[in-house]
């Protein structure tokens, strides 16, 4: 699961931070126990002098070596038994802890090489962080309402434009949460104020919970970091449109509302094909329609979201709207 690296840095800050906290708290600790336990303290000079002498028996060698070692092995005990004792009894049981913040890694964050659970656990924190201020919002599948769809019958068919949209509804509520690795392309498609840019932001919060890594950017924020980062030398674009590529869910809202140009096309189908090579799954929300997006994009472009990308139809008025009117009333 690649996290950028900015969602990555405040994950480790925060794991450093912890780490320092539990440390002070320690330090803080045992000079209490020194202030009230002169004891302790002097046992724990002793422990230090002990391993001192457990050394030089070591590198001393001879026939009495291990009679030494051995030695100065029971009076540790019996020291670390006794320093035991006294806290336990003035203090509590744990009140010295001294187990680090996490059991797995010891607060370094990486198991040999592999991100480590609780690091793991601060970058999915922080990633919702993210996507909560990008979305606008921290709404979620139990909020999207239906009753803003008419009961009654799609232009041309047999079926209601809520039926539609319930359907719509429980295909990205079941693809947030079945999404894994090598989950298929989205593609978002309907008039403005209908729910995609809602949806998509669900999914996006769903799946970035699971622990995966998602990007969520705007299409004309999107182009435009792209072009900063290539022709511009912008470091943090770089850092940003690395991730677009990267992550293991990338969501592209507003497709179409973008400035047009070779730049743009060309950027578009190196993303669209470069993660369907890949594996890695995207979202495209757009207002355009088909016959739109056959005037905007390249054959190649549109062959891929025909063949690659599930089409999710949204219909109705715009939600907008409705709400607007129905505050009034």
């Amino acid at each position: 699961m690649a996290y950028n690296t900015e969602v990555l840095r405040r994950a480790r800050q925060r794991l450093e931070a912890a780490k320092a906290d539990r440390e002070s708290q320690y330090r803080e600790r045992l000079q209490t126990v020194y202030a009230q336990l002169p004891r302790v303290r002097q046992i724990d000079i002793e422990l230090r002098k002990s391993m001192v002498l457990a050394t030089q028996a070591i590198f001393a060698g001879g026939e009495n070596a291990q009679e030494a070692m051995e030695a100065v092995k029971q009076a540790n005990l019996a020291l670390q038994q006794e320093r035991k004792n006294l806290i336990d009894s003035h203090f509590g049981v744990d009140y010295l802890n001294e187990d680090p913040i996490c059991p797995h890694c010891g607060g370094v964050g990486y198991v040999g090489s592999q991100m480590c659970s609780c690091l793991q656990e601060l970058c999915r924190q922080e990633q919702k962080k993210e996507l909560t201020l990008l979305t606008c919002g921290d709404g979620c599948f139990e909020d999207f309402r239906l009753d803003y769809y008419p009961d009654t019958l799609f232009p041309g068919s047999n079926v209601t434009i809520r039926a539609i949209m319930q359907k719509t509804y429980q295909d990205c509520r079941n693809y947030a949460e079945q999404f894994g690795n090598h989950s298929q392309n989205l593609l978002f498609s309907g008039d403005t104020g209908l729910g995609k840019t809602y949806l998509s932001a669900c999914i996006a919060r769903t799946v970035a919970d699971k622990g995966y890594s998602v990007a969520y950017e705007s299409a004309v924020h999107l182009f435009e970091k792209m072009e900063r980062a290539k022709f511009a030398s912008d470091e943090n674009a770089l850092r940003q449109t690395q991730a677009f590529m990267d992550c293991d869910l990338l969501i592209i809202d507003d497709l179409g509302t973008e400035l047009g140009g070779q730049f743009v096309t060309t950027t578009l189908y190196t993303i669209i094909n470069d993660r369907l090579l890949r594996g890695k799954a995207t979202i495209i929300s757009t207002n355009l329609t088909a016959e739109e997006m056959s005037k905007r994009y390249s054959p190649q472009i549109l062959s891929r979201l025909r063949g690659s990308y599930k089409r999710l139809t949204f219909v109705g008025d715009d939600i907008r709207i409705l709400k607007n009117r129905r505050t009034m009333l």
